[in-house]
């Protein structure tokens, strides 16, 4: 039979009935909650029982239409995994290049289907193995990464034309991008064959993770300098993923993650135009990543309610022509907050949970937590397992043999409305500010964030929110288990590696290099020819982060708390 397709809002339906209280039996009359209180419905109660009365005026057709059409609450393709499983793409990388590149290939060799790059925290600030403010730190959180040779060491026989890579790298993202295009450039790999991700999501680090270079005016220019730079030279790349995961983690609710995330990538949209770039060509490359917590249900309707969501709002406020601008594309991981150190395998419980509710969401890609992650990087054998709780739910569970089939649920339909609801509180209360960046600069979502975990906190701490193995069914002894420790060798030799870099390269070219990309800082041009004119001479992260520091200041935390 043919079907009715939806494309925008407002379209009506032939055949649209009125859900009224005759047509099923009234709801089941509301009683007093005594299980620990929901996130999403904060504000009321848990019914014991959902029916169409939860669901006044609920229009199927508008609201759902058919997986891969407007609204795209049931997904962004028409047949979801029965076409293609979601990306496999497991978060590693630690110690030196040398180090990652045996576990990217070791990872490959067990199925996943796309990389996804951890960088220590030196390379996260922008800083080089031998800042004095690196010790201690380099190749701790993640790989080491300083310049063009580190790049050329971490992808060493990775065909880079056939994996997509992840980088989750935000402050100096697009250095650390130049880098990974000037590696394929150097292996004859034209950029327009590219496939990949680059976090490059500015707002949430001065929200939530707190890993910045520069200011907030002049980090969201870098941004925007992507997005033209990639929407022209590297049309497959995602030029950012817009990040909910980090607020989530520094102890926002799900609403609030849902909120922030979606404004702050209205606000990316919102910067784009204002440079001249057209919505058709810059924002099918914007994609998104969502932390996926305990609460099953409501994490389910936290994807169906974003991709509701992002449609409208595009819709409604630029009315592109390519409808994939109006799809929202996600990358889920598995919440590392929810892991305790504490009965260290129940986390592969709640990962098993969180993986399943972002299946059944309907995400594109995922990332499964390891169990010893409380306590070092995963080691082998954990990492291994968690991609096979992904493999097991692919291949044996049978949720991916229908689209959707949670859909037409009435609690998950209702929690996804109400999740919608609580969006767009958040965004009158934003766009009263005047937009993201200015409701950033004032502190408001650092402030409701900041107030969300505390009230968690609170709530485990009185024992109103069971947390298993903490605050209920709590151990004397924990079995020991294994732990991935950093050879404190590694910094010495990232040192040694970044020095003789600077010692070996074309001085004059450096120089020339050096002074253009100031030049064009100064100037405020796009600066992505430029930091790739510098991987390519082997300037450093370091060094043209030192660059725009010098040219655009140094952001100083205001202590809003």
């Amino acid at each position: 039979m043919a079907r009715e397709t939806r494309r925008r809002p407002n379209a009506k339906s032939s055949s649209k009935r009125e859900w009224t209280s005759e047509t099923y039996a009234p709801a089941v009359e509301r009683v007093p909650e005594r299980q620990a209180k929901h996130e999403t419905l904060s504000w009321e109660e848990i019914a014991p029982l959902y029916t169409t009365e939860d669901l006044p005026g609920f229009d199927y057709a508008e609201r759902l239409g058919y997986p891969g059409e407007f609204p795209f609450t049931r997904g962004v393709q028409p047949s979801l995994y029965r076409g293609r499983l979601w990306t496999m793409r497991q978060f590693a990388g630690f110690g030196a290049p040398e180090d990652s590149n045996a576990r990217f290939h070791y990872l490959l060799s067990q199925g996943v289907t796309g990389l996804s790059v951890a960088f220590d925290m030196p390379c996260l600030m922008g800083r080089d193995p031998d800042d004095p403010l690196s010790r201690g730190e380099v190749g701790r959180e993640g790989v080491s990464m300083a310049s063009l040779a580190d790049m050329e060491v971490l992808f060493d026989r990775i065909p880079l034309d056939e994996v997509t890579t992840s980088m989750t790298i935000n402050g100096p993202a697009a250095i650390v991008w130049a880098l990974y295009l000037a590696n394929a450039e150097k292996r004859g790999i034209a950029l327009d064959r590219l496939g990949g991700t680059i976090q490059n999501d500015a707002l949430k680090e001065y929200i939530a993770q707190r890993e910045w270079i520069v200011p907030e005016r002049a980090a969201m220019k870098l941004v925007v300098d992507t997005f033209e730079f990639g929407s022209r030279q590297v049309p497959k790349w995602n030029t950012i993923s817009v990040s909910g995961y980090h607020i989530r983690e520094a102890g926002a609710s799900a609403t609030q993650e849902l909120a922030f995330t979606l404004l702050d990538g209205l606000e990316y949209v919102k910067w784009g135009v204002a440079r001249g770039l057209d919505v058709n060509e810059f924002v099918p490359r914007i994609s998104f990543f969502f932390d996926v917590h305990n609460d099953f249900f409501e994490e389910v309707a936290k994807f169906r309610a974003a991709r509701r969501i992002w449609a409208r709002e595009i819709e409604r406020r630029y009315h592109p022509t390519n409808e994939r601008a109006l799809m929202l594309r996600t990358h889920a991981q598995t919440a590392g907050v929810s892991l305790t150190a504490q009965q260290p395998y129940n986390n592969v419980v709640r990962v098993t949970l969180q993986a399943l509710a972002a299946v059944l969401g309907g995400t594109q890609s995922l990332h499964t937590n390891s169990l010893d992650e409380t306590y070092a990087l995963p080691t082998k054998e954990a990492v291994t397992l968690a991609l096979r709780t992904q493999q097991i739910i692919a291949h044996e569970s049978g949720v991916t043999d229908t689209v959707d089939p949670l859909g037409g649920s009435y609690y998950v339909e209702h929690l996804t409305d109400v999740m919608e609801r609580a969006f767009d509180a958040y965004r009158a209360k934003v766009e009263s500010f005047g937009g993201m960046v200015e409701a950033v600069e004032r502190g408001f979502p650092q402030r409701e964030i900041t107030e969300s975990s505390f009230r968690f906190q609170r709530e485990v701490d009185a024992g109103e929110r069971v947390v298993v193995g903490i605050n209920k069914f709590a151990i004397d002894e924990e079995a020991p288990i294994p732990l991935l420790r950093i050879d404190p060798e590694v910094e010495k030799r990232q040192i040694a590696r970044v020095q003789k870099v600077r010692a070996d390269r074309d001085p004059a070219r450096w120089t020339a290099a050096m002074n253009a990309l100031r030049d064009a800082a100064k100037r405020d041009q796009n600066l992505m020819p430029h930091f790739l004119e510098g991987a390519r001479c082997y300037a450093t992260v370091g060094e043209m982060t030192g660059v725009l520091k010098e040219v655009y200041g140094v952001y100083r935390d205001p202590g809003y708390f």
